[in-house]
């Protein structure tokens, strides 16, 4: 099976390097010296990872055969796709792969159907489940542990709780403001 995981960003330097963006959670396991990744568009590769270091916060690679900047250039905005075993599975116990999550059954905890997750979108802040609801409308669910409370992947489904407003419309909006009006309302008393 297929990952993605890291897009080519500009060049850095003249040498060959390049700024990554990381779409793994393993980047020293699918990135590290010696990796050979395929490629989207697949013209460009594949490429064989030579060397990698951490500069200002930001992931840099440089790929065998490119020696310069124009090389390095060329590959911006390139995919790098991983060769993945389907069996394996995150190290970490609370970890999954997108593969795993994708088609998932998304239910409250009393087993009412939301939806089914279509895609998962990874933000810096967080990742996100976009779940296509029975109706065919789609809504978002951050993949946080407070709101994705389940994910049980025997039975094919992730069981969240959310706060209100989130799955409806139908959220309770209470504030002061509104308490006030109320209260002015009651005394018949006008306000300016």
């Amino acid at each position: 099976m297929q990952l993605v995981v890291a897009r080519v960003g500009r060049a850095h330097g003249i040498k060959g390097e390049v700024t990554v963006e990381v779409r793994t959670d393993e980047p020293e396991l699918r990135l590290g010296p010696g990796a050979v990744l395929l490629t989207d568009p697949a013209s460009a590769g594949p490429l064989t990872i030579e060397s990698g270091k951490v500069h200002s916060g930001k992931l840099l690679l440089r790929f065998e055969g490119v020696r310069d900047r124009n090389a390095a250039e060329a590959l911006r905005n390139t995919l790098l796709i991983a060769e993945v075993d389907p069996e394996e599975l995150p190290e970490e116990e609370d970890e999954y792969y997108d593969h795993q999550l994708m088609d998932l059954d998304v239910v409250l905890a009393d087993g009412t159907e939301i939806g089914r997750i279509t895609e998962i979108s990874h933000l810096p802040s967080q990742d996100l489940f976009i779940v296509e609801r029975p109706d065919g409308t789609e809504l978002m669910i951050p993949f946080v542990s407070s709101i994705v409370t389940e994910i049980d992947l025997e039975e094919q489904r992730a069981v969240i709780d959310p706060p209100p407003g989130l799955i409806d419309d139908r959220a309770e909006i209470v504030s002061s403001r509104d308490d006030g009006e109320a209260s002015g309302d009651e005394s018949g008393e006008e306000t300016a």
